[in-house]
């Protein structure tokens, strides 16, 4: 998962208009609801068999590359004016690098934290902790002031997750689950944060980093997949085979390509909140179809882990409106 500042420039033009911001947050909608039913495909994935959470995201990122790449090549281009990314070539090559590397955690620690401590609870830290410490990351590295909602924000977020690590029991809440979801919160934050520093000189190009970005991931995991096993043992082949070519196709190369493209034209705070749908969804498929159980400890970390995270982006979207405000006063 990354972002894209608003005013970046896309690097690969076209002759169609840029996507509008309306339909930016119907891809975001989509994004998110898809993001959401990976952790139970993998819960079912898990339950089948003996495959481990590397392999699983090594799968994942090399059926999504290969999906993508696809794509990429039967897409029609008559009538298509394409301009080459700008910067040198190592650069663009490090940049997919860095961003490919923070994507491996991402991934990797997240289904790590699912098969540790259950679907709701490593979605629901892994994306309530990541726009917190993306927050404070983009304070550090670009100045970013987070403003008194924001500080509240951060407090609360702390708040629910103090609640889901204490008072969840180890039957709900287990410690290791809760550490590769924060490591897996790291990696989407470390993404984020390069990908909007980058964004900003118009350099980036959306499309050709998911792609090349997956296909770093992969090389990255596939010794540790061989390692792991890259092919499980189970009785129920072609369920396993259902849940990977799903995982691949939709949460993974639908889900990236809609979520990139209304990244670049949807406020990044904005971006934040309706990623939340992808816990909620995540959350709601885990009781009614997975059998999990949320407590009350779970439900209130949630709660308010869902409340900070919507106060920061709330307080992010007004300080930028203010901007807004200024900057064509001074026109006038």
């Amino acid at each position: 998962m990354s972002t894209a500042s608003t005013d970046a420039t896309p690097v690969a033009t076209t002759a169609l208009p840029r996507l509008s911001v309306g339909r930016g947050l119907v891809y975001l909608s989509i994004a998110g609801a898809a993001w959401g039913t990976a952790g139970a495909a993998a819960s079912l994935v898990f339950s089948a068999g003996d495959m481990g959470p590397v392999t699983l995201s090594f799968w994942r990122c090399a059926g999504g590359f290969l999906l993508l790449l696809a794509a990429r090549l039967v897409r029609p281009r008559g009538g298509v004016r394409r301009t080459p990314a700008r910067g040198p070539l190592g650069r663009r090559a490090g940049r997919v690098l860095a961003i490919g590397l923070a994507l491996t955690v991402f991934q990797t620690a997240y289904f790590a934290a699912v098969e540790a401590t259950g679907l709701a609870v490593g979605t629901v830290v892994t994306l309530g902790a990541g726009p917190v410490l993306i927050a404070l990351g983009a304070r550090l590295t670009m100045g970013e002031r987070l403003g008194l909602g924001g500080l509240c924000a951060v407090g609360g977020a702390l708040a629910g997750l103090g609640v889901l690590f204490v008072g969840g029991g180890e039957s709900a809440v287990r410690p290791w689950g809760v550490v590769f979801a924060l490591a897996s919160a790291a990696g989407y934050a470390v993404m984020t944060l390069l990908t909007r520093w980058w964004g900003r000189d118009g350099e980036a190009d959306a499309s050709s980093t998911t792609v090349w970005s997956f296909a770093v991931v992969s090389l990255c995991l596939l010794p540790f997949a061989a390692a792991e096993g890259l092919w499980p043992h189970t009785a129920d082949a072609a369920r396993v085979l259902g849940c990977l070519l799903y995982i691949a196709a939709v949460p993974t190369a639908l889900a990236y390509a809609l979520y990139f493209a209304g990244a670049a034209v949807v406020r990044s705070a904005t971006v934040s909140v309706i990623m939340l749908l992808e816990p909620v969804s995540a959350a709601a498929i885990a009781v009614t179809l997975l059998g999990e159980e949320l407590n009350a400890a779970t439900v209130a970390g949630t709660l308010l882990m869902l409340a900070a995270v919507t106060g920061l982006a709330a307080a992010e979207a007004r300080a930028a409106a203010r901007a807004r405000r200024a900057g064509q006063g001074s026109i006038r």
